[in-house]
């Protein structure tokens, strides 16, 4: 039987979360109580106890059981929709290290995820050969430290929160010393889907660093927010973090600018500024969710009439080969 009152599980740690995710499509549709196809797609479904706890029961239609439910249609082929829509396999970096965008190096830290999201631009990326291994680590430090112009160092995956706070803290300790690095970033979904990860230890390390922090969350909609969530983000802002979130605009989960305005005013009630709004990377298996065509200028028109500029998010793609990311609309 699925634990899914947060009471069954409420003392538990981070790891145990992890490691208790549900994996088998029987035991979703147990706990949820909808009827779910096994779909052989290649990539696995997981979703940990805190997450689904936020899922509505008996509702295939939920905009956060869409984000993790294997469908058939992930099997479409469709022209343009590549394993590596963002070409990140032609990286002349050292394995770990991803060097897009001027100024700013990527640290591809594990493969791991606390939860698969079906539209994930990285659901083909080869882990096992282009994440930061222990023997590689050593390169790619000398690779930040040999170019002086690098100020920001992104943590990344994956999620680079699924790391230990032993190995993190390590990490972070190496950073502190490469002197013309200025700041930290930390892309994770973790403190959204299992709030417990936000621990004592990783506040410490956390705190103890010289870098700037910038944390950018993800969430896709307001339902993913809740009281446990709330509190981890209060916990994150107390180190001195600046908060931010990205979104990715996806068909029937937060294509409504209703949702994003919701979105967007409860992250700022939590302390989280809105930063990107995504459009959908063309990844293989991430067809069905394409918002419908004309859906997203007629989106981003009213949420900036609903909402001030500084809760509005920026409409971004990432085009292979272009320096920064582009604004789009």
């Amino acid at each position: 039987m699925i634990p899914l009152k947060p009471a069954a599980w409420q003392g538990e740690s981070w790891q145990w979360h992890l490691s208790h995710a549900i994996s088998k499509p029987a035991d979703l549709a147990a706990a949820l109580g909808v009827p779910v196809a096994s779909v052989e797609t290649g990539f696995p479904l997981r979703v940990p106890l805190p997450y689904l706890a936020r899922i509505r029961r008996g509702d295939t239609s939920d905009p956060l059981l869409r984000q993790v439910l294997p469908v058939a249609e992930e099997l479409t082929q469709a022209d343009g929709w590549t394993a590596d829509p963002l070409e990140e396999a032609a990286n002349r970096a050292p394995p770990g290290v991803l060097h897009k965008y001027s100024g700013r190096a990527l640290l591809v830290l594990t493969g791991a995820c606390a939860i698969n999201c079906r539209y994930c631009f990285r659901r083909h990326f080869p882990y096992e050969d282009r994440q930061l291994s222990g023997s590689g680590r050593t390169a790619a430090l000398d690779y930040l430290r040999a170019d002086s112009n690098l100020t920001e160092v992104i943590l990344s995956g994956g999620d680079p929160l699924a790391s230990s706070d032993r190995q993190l803290a390590e990490l972070s300790l190496a950073l502190d010393k490469v002197p013309h690095l200025r700041t930290l970033r930390i892309h994770t979904r973790l403190p959204v889907v299992v709030p417990q990860r936000v621990c004592a230890d990783l506040l410490d390390w956390l705190s103890a660093t010289r870098l700037h922090k910038v944390i950018v969350l993800h969430v896709n909609h307001p339902n993913e927010l809740d009281e446990s969530v709330a509190t981890a983000i209060a916990d994150l802002a107390g180190t001195g973090a600046t908060l931010l979130n990205q979104s990715v605009l996806l068909k029937g989960v937060n294509d409504s600018a209703a949702v994003l305005a919701e979105l967007s005013e409860r992250l700022f009630d939590a302390g989280v500024l809105p930063y990107y709004l995504h459009r959908l990377d063309h990844v293989q298996g991430a067809t069905h969710f394409e918002p419908a065509s004309g859906a997203t200028e007629r989106i981003m028109r009213a949420l900036r009439d609903a909402l001030p500029g500084y809760l509005v998010p920026r409409f971004v793609t990432e085009i292979p080969g272009e320096r920064a990311k582009r604004v789009l609309l």
